[in-house]
């Protein structure tokens, strides 16, 4: 911050413009936060897993039903014409419809892909919420500069007013004035560092790590003079939406699986009877064990749950669609208010400036007259708390315009 040259010069206005100066490092460092946060966060952790354990159940479904091996033994021994049956062995094996398999795998991958969405829209709201938090830091910061040098510009004043009570030009109630107005200010940026430690926990949060870390808000932000033009058509590709594509999709997915399902399933069997050898007589093949190739069909001759299916797949389908549509009118809304929101904040910004230009005009007024011996300690108060007016608003207008600026990119990037 700049010194005093003079005890009666005023410079918080300067403050707040070198507050709000850019530097060419400012979206590295705030990237950098952004970088970490994506990082540790254990909610995109939790959408990661999410999406792996989808992506995993492909190889689930890509296998065929449990092979079926029976043992049984004869207590009371059939006897056969080539000698007793002991024991009967069976494997089978029943395999889906052509394609079923395949249909199988084609559906837990929309689903999947489905789940990747997730993982997009978690990480782009995460990166809001850390962007957000990071410009309330910033506000929060710039604040507690311009009260601390409003606290110094106080001190200043009062001691010019107890000069001028002990020369007789005002009097002891100015000198209180002022005082009670430093312990205001110091309140004022008591509260402010209250706010700033609750805010830096929530940013810490974000960033899965130690919750009284400091961060480092060393860069400044100003307002360009010209903004990116924003259409609707962006947000077709938002990944909000794009997961109903992916949602419909695994519906038609699902369709197609269950028409192959309806099909008859195949099943190949072998049964071996071993035969014990007769010892009353010597019949051809005595003793010969016998070996029974099975082929079997599953017909669902009762298929209403697959016509059921269907139906539900058809509503499911028209579901997704009304839901695309709620939702792309509630981001059409957003960014709307999104941008007319920045647009205010910018038509403030400019107006504090311009304000606060003409406080200062009226500071070097008041400057004159308390050359001449004139001046008037209350006009003085009443500048200062129109300044830091001015100055709070500013750095309002500053913070609202990232945080919409934020939104905007979250919803058309």
């Amino acid at each position: 911050m700049k010194t005093y040259n003079t005890p009666i010069v005023l410079k918080s206005a300067i403050v707040l413009c070198s507050l709000l100066l850019v530097v060419s490092v400012n979206a590295q460092d705030l990237q950098t936060v952004i970088n970490e946060a994506l990082e540790n966060n254990p909610e995109i952790q939790k959408f990661e897993l999410k999406y792996g354990i989808a992506k995993e159940r492909v190889n689930e479904v890509n296998a065929l039903p449990n092979s079926e091996i029976g043992l049984a033994y004869f207590v009371s021994e059939p006897e056969t014409r080539t000698g007793a049956q002991r024991a009967r062995l069976s494997l089978r094996q029943m395999i889906p419809w052509f394609g079923t398999i395949t249909a199988r795998e084609n559906y837990m991958a929309s689903m999947a892909d489905a789940q990747y969405e997730d993982v997009v829209i978690s990480k782009r709201r995460l990166m809001l919420s850390v962007a957000q938090s990071y410009y309330n830091l910033y506000a929060l910061q710039a604040k507690q500069a311009v009260l601390l040098e409003n606290h110094k510009l106080l001190k200043t004043y009062k001691t010019l007013a107890l000069t001028s009570v002990e020369v007789g030009k005002a009097s002891a109630v100015a000198v209180l004035r002022l005082q009670m107005r430093q312990n205001e200010l110091q309140q004022l940026i008591a509260v402010l560092e209250q706010e700033y430690l609750a805010e830096q926990t929530t940013i810490n949060n974000l960033l899965n790590r130690e919750e009284h870390k400091e961060i480092e808000i060393t860069n400044q932000f100003d307002i360009p003079d010209d903004d990116t033009i924003i259409t609707n058509t962006n947000l077709e590709l938002h990944p909000e939406l794009l997961k109903y594509n992916k949602l419909y999709q695994s519906v038609e997915q699902s369709e197609l699986l269950n028409q192959k399902e309806r099909a008859p399933m195949l099943g190949f069997g072998l049964d071996y009877t071993p035969v014990a050898n007769r010892t009353d007589m010597n019949p051809i093949d005595n003793g010969k064990d016998i070996l029974m190739p099975m082929v079997t069909f599953s017909i669902p001759l009762f298929n209403k749950s697959y016509k059921s299916k269907s139906k539900q797949n058809q509503l499911k389908q028209q579901e997704i669609e009304a839901e695309k549509l709620e939702r792309l009118n509630m981001l059409k809304t957003r960014l709307d208010i999104a941008l007319k929101s920045r647009a205010s904040a910018k038509i403030t910004y400019n107006t504090q400036l311009s304000n606060l230009k003409q406080a200062k005009d009226a500071e070097r007024i008041l400057i004159r007259s308390y050359e001449t011996g004139t001046i008037d300690f209350n006009d003085v108060l009443d500048i200062q708390e129109l300044q830091l007016k001015f100055q709070m608003n500013q750095i309002e207008a500053v913070k609202g315009y990232y945080i919409q600026t934020t939104i905007i990119n979250y919803l058309t990037n």
